[in-house]
């Protein structure tokens, strides 16, 4: 049975691999054609794909999947509508394909071009979001790119459907379906089959908790983009206005905790701790646990003890992390240490802490006075994102279009020889 599940793996990557040139050289008016079939076709299969997600829901439920991740498995109709509309917002980008970065001519007269091209055929591994699907496929698409899909147990059904209706949607527009293949199977033995088909997959992207991207980057041999957790931290300044204070906090951990960019973490400067316990009493009244260090439990008794291990904990939950610092060095120390990489904020109205904050924060996002919860491919404009890059190399923040493609340089001559 291993050597069928080999073979099946392997084969559909190939099949992948063999379709995407008619994609990548495809015009921009297919691509945009494509995407507005599909979404089209969301919305049309609205109620066949609710009853999948269904099917998974109570799955998840009776095996006593975690509330989070409930929640990042659930498909409502307004998803749904959000899938759909983002497809079309996609459709309606600029296509990255062919453009021209940067140009110039040599004193041999030789005309140098450096253009972009799709990566080629890209590998997801996802867990619970059965919208990471579609959002995947769109931008992928678009950017030329051929995608080989290994979506979480824990989502079979739901990803079953919306793979049918990317499939109808290459019918209509005459391309072959096998430009994105699902591997339909639960057994982890086929993400590690997966991860080793050098020379097929040009990259992998994992989607999902610190444990798959860990073991993704651990097992593969195919170049990997890591998409990292989100530890991210909200450092309210001195001087910050206590309204701005209270509005950005609350937005960043509670408008929705299960994802990424929530923050997981509160820092106060000392200077602004009179203020601290009217913000973790609303924080409370929002469902919201607090684990505070010693001098935030004497402002505010009703918190827990923060264990060492909570600074440095993804909850994805209502549990925040609190602790008073005496300065924006201070801020700036702990973010450095305990930091993933990924959205930080500073709340402040000192121009130079703001600027200071900016430039020490190593991270993918760095927020002035605003919510974290905007590191996100829609609102910055991207129509959509296939993950949010917290490495150095290649992409780093949200991953859109341009993100999705890599370079070649085209050069042009009339004869011209090296001597």
């Amino acid at each position: 049975m291993a050597t069928l599940r080999t073979r099946t793996v392997r084969d559909q990557a190939l099949a992948a691999k063999a379709a995407w040139p008619a994609l990548a050289t495809s015009p921009t008016a297919l691509r945009n054609r494509l995407l507005q079939d599909l979404a089209e076709r969301l919305e049309a299969s609205q109620d066949a794909i609710l009853r999948a997600n269904e099917e998974d829901l109570a799955k998840a439920e009776a095996e006593g999947l975690a509330p989070p991740l409930i929640d990042r498995l659930s498909l409502k109709k307004d998803r749904i509508r959000g899938m759909a509309e983002g497809a079309r917002t996609v459709a309606g980008l600029p296509d990255p394909l062919g453009q021209t970065v940067r140009g110039w001519t040599r004193p041999n007269g030789l005309r140098i071009e450096q253009v972009r091209v799709p990566l080629g055929v890209v590998g997801f591994v996802y867990e619970s979001r059965p919208n990471v699907t579609i959002e995947s496929a769109a931008l992928c698409l678009k950017a030329g790119n051929a995608l080989v899909l290994r979506g979480g147990s824990s989502a079979l059904a739901s990803n079953r459907a919306l793979v049918k209706v990317l499939h109808q949607s290459f019918g209509a527009v005459h391309l072959p379906p096998s430009l994105v293949t699902f591997i339909d199977s639960p057994d982890r033995a086929a993400v590690d089959e997966m991860l080793g088909l050098t020379g097929i997959l040009d990259v992998v992207i994992p989607r999902g908790g610190e444990g798959l991207i860990r073991r993704t980057i651990e097992v593969a041999k195919v170049p990997v983009i890591e998409t990292g957790v989100g530890n991210c931290h909200v450092f309210v300044d001195a001087s910050a206005d206590p309204g701005m204070a209270r509005k950005i906090v609350l937005n960043a951990k509670t408008q929705r905790p299960g994802v990424c960019n929530a923050a997981e973490t509160l820092l106060v400067h000392e200077a602004w701790a009179p203020h601290l316990a009217g913000l973790l009493g609303a924080l409370c009244e929002a469902g919201v646990e607090i684990r505070g260090c010693s001098r935030t439990r004497e402002l505010f008794p009703a918190a827990r003890e923060a264990s060492p291990d909570d600074w440095d904990t993804e909850y994805l939950d209502l549990i925040l992390a609190v602790r008073v610092v005496d300065s924006v060095e201070g801020a700036i120390s702990h973010v450095s240490r305990h930091g993933s990489g990924h959205s930080e904020a500073i709340v402040t109205n000192d121009v130079s802490n703001a600027e200071k904050f900016v430039a020490e924060v190593d991270a993918a996002a760095v927020y002035v006075n605003a919510s974290t919860r905007f590191t996100d491919g829609g609102e910055f404009g991207f129509g959509a994102e296939v993950g949010i890059s917290t490495q150095k190399l290649h992409a780093r923040g949200p991953m859109g279009l341009a993100e999705l493609t890599t370079t070649k340089y085209v050069v042009r001559g009339d004869g011209q020889i090296r001597s």
